[in-house]
């Protein structure tokens, strides 16, 4: 496993990254370099508040058409935009979207209301992307049809297809796209942000615990069989070739706020977070980026506070 603590010199970070990236690919699965067009069209459209909420449907493949709740404000342009990923939900992307689920994590029309245009959409296995006569994440299904791929290779995929979508809007400014997740929706925020450059900032809410504190690393917290990365899942963790610092640190300088709760989490032990933090921050100085990873720790659950909320509008307000 590479120590990030012996990489002293930028000379030798581009292909220190480039062992990290593919020590990561071969887990997860090889990231496109190139992707279909996603062939963006809205299907429907609802005003309210100041916002017009629109339905769109898009490709991720060539023969798989998923679909997204965008939000738009009213007014201005050129403004900055926002991909919001949803966690461990059935509702999918009408969580975001504040059509369903838990108010508190409806993410797209918060910062749509904020100023920014947001984009939410189901991840496979959820929301509209249910396989027929199976639960949401059933991942049992997705490896008969895909088994080559993993679930977490295959979300950041489509995700990356998500900013393509985001990047097609008119009134965007293309140079200060964000993410944000809570829960799963935070794991596949900070993947994206460590393999898609187009990110400006990311924040991430008790998103992850590093594998090798980790009880069933390759898993979701508290769910055996929601399986994101057999390879991981499979393998002893003193084994991997990487772990979330690796994953932090792919995405410098990107900013990144990391939040993380110190009890009752889902996740093992949520302490870890602080060493993964710790290790990427390295590289981020080395970049001369180091204030733009933070990490925010709190002792509210697994929950989305007001506090918590306006750490995130915080920073996107400061890097987007």
């Amino acid at each position: 496993m590479i120590d990030l603590s012996k990489i002293s010199s930028l000379l030798g970070w581009p292909e220190k990254r480039k062992e990290i990236e593919t020590a990561i690919e071969s887990v997860i699965g090889t990231v496109p370099d190139k992707r279909v067009e996603p062939q963006m069209k809205v299907t429907e459209e609802y005003e309210t508040r100041g916002l017009t909420r629109k339905r769109v449907n898009f490709f991720v493949r060539d023969d798989e058409l998923v679909s997204g709740w965008l939000f738009v404000p009213d007014g201005k342009e050129e403004l900055p935009a926002i991909l919001c990923c949803h966690g461990k939900t059935p509702h999918g992307k009408d969580e975001p979207g504040g059509l369903d689920g838990n108010h508190r994590l409806s993410f797209a029309q918060h910062y749509a209301e904020r100023g920014c245009v947001t984009f939410a959409m189901d991840t496979v296995t959820t929301g509209e992307r249910v396989s027929v006569k199976r639960q949401p994440f059933d991942t049992e299904t997705f490896y008969r049809d895909h088994p080559q791929l993993s679930l977490a290779g295959k979300m950041l995929s489509d995700h990356m297809h998500a900013i393509d979508v985001l990047s097609e809007v008119k009134r965007v400014d293309a140079t200060r796209v964000g993410v944000i997740g809570h829960g799963l929706g935070g794991f596949n925020a900070l993947l994206l942000a460590a393999f898609d450059d187009r990110v400006q900032a990311g924040v991430a809410s008790g998103g992850f615990t590093r594998f090798a504190t980790d009880k069933k690393p390759g898993c979701w917290a508290g769910d055996e069989s929601l399986v994101l990365v057999p390879k991981i899942a499979q393998a002893k963790p003193d084994t991997l070739e990487f772990d979330w610092e690796h994953i932090l640190a792919l995405a410098a300088p990107t900013a990144l706020q990391v939040i993380t709760s110190l009890s009752e989490s889902v996740h093992a032990n949520p302490k870890s977070c602080q060493k993964a933090v710790t290790q990427a921050s390295k590289i981020y100085k080395l970049l001369g980026a180091q204030s733009a990873i933070n990490h925010y720790t709190h002792h509210d659950g697994d929950e989305v506070t007001p506090e918590t909320l306006e750490v995130a509008d915080d920073w996107f307000e400061r890097w987007l």
